[in-house]
């Protein structure tokens, strides 16, 4: 997918909410534990429950590794599902992956082409080696950790180095690497005061945004401080929709989380664009 294509669905749907599939089989409802693969049973209801509300899914990787082959299984009739049925939807591997160069070509070629994802999270502290082999592949983005949403970050991800902060120093350095205009950049919403300061190192990426709802991060306040004019969000939730009933009205429950939160994105995209 190229970035304008997905910068269109994010205005055909007035959204852009990412909702991450990380399915834990503890959390979801009883009756789908019957079924002979209930991960992507489950992920196949919530997708077709919530596809018109949102732009992108962001499967986490370790949800489906933790369960060995099976889990890997599952992530790929996933994936096929949503290229096949639902092409216009960007689709995010939250693998955090990062290499030597050559490990890195076989985990590009792994996720965007064996997968067949649009994108992929990658770890930058190899360098650019680590990175450039993510690069290479057209219409692909390779969405970089800059500064995360957990509190740990501030052990490295802050402090300065040649008297400007770590992940300031990760923007700026990426950008000259090979095909620089297909990353984009993951930024926690509970650090939303920084995307300020993300804005004048990086105005016109993408940036990915976990950490809204159910770790504290404020929607507001991230579209406030990194909104730009091609919007520029994607917005991700996992827990708060996957998980808003265990019961048999899972669907419809997910359905409402995410529609609150695309009305509350429509609300924000009429005021900002107009």
């Amino acid at each position: 997918m190229t970035t304008e294509q997905l910068i269109d669905q994010i205005h055909l749907k007035n959204s852009f909410l990412c909702i991450g599939l990380d399915v834990d089989l503890n959390k979801i409802p009883n009756h789908f534990l019957l079924l002979e693969d209930p991960i992507f049973e489950f992920n196949k209801a919530i997708i077709e429950a919530t596809h018109d509300l949102c732009v992108a899914y962001k499967p986490n990787t370790a949800f489906y590794e933790a369960y060995g082959v099976k889990g890997w299984l599952s992530l790929q009739k996933t994936i096929a599902y949503l290229n096949e049925k639902y092409p216009e939807i960007f689709t995010i591997a939250d693998a955090k992956r990062g290499d030597i160069g050559n490990t890195s070509t076989m985990y590009a070629n792994a996720f965007f082409e064996e997968l067949n994802f649009d994108s992929i999270t990658v770890a930058p502290y190899m360098g650019k080696d680590s990175i450039e082999p993510f690069l290479e592949f057209d219409n692909k983005h390779t969405i970089l950790l800059a500064l995360t949403s957990n509190t740990g970050a501030f052990d490295f991800q802050t402090n300065k180095y040649e008297e400007i902060e770590l992940y300031k120093r990760v923007i700026l350095t990426s950008q000259t690497w090979r095909n620089a205009h297909n990353l984009m950049y993951v930024i926690g919403a509970t650090k939303a005061e920084f995307l300020l300061e993300v804005r004048k190192l990086a105005p016109s990426s993408f940036l990915l945004v976990p950490g809204v709802g159910a770790q504290g991060g404020s929607l507001k306040e991230v579209c406030q401080f990194g909104l730009n004019k091609q919007v520029g969000l994607l917005i991700n939730s996992s827990r708060a929709i996957l998980y808003a009933s265990k019961g048999f009205d899972f669907a419809e429950k997910a359905r409402m989380e995410a529609l609150q939160v695309q009305g509350e994105m429509k609300e924000i995209l009429l005021d900002y664009l107009k």
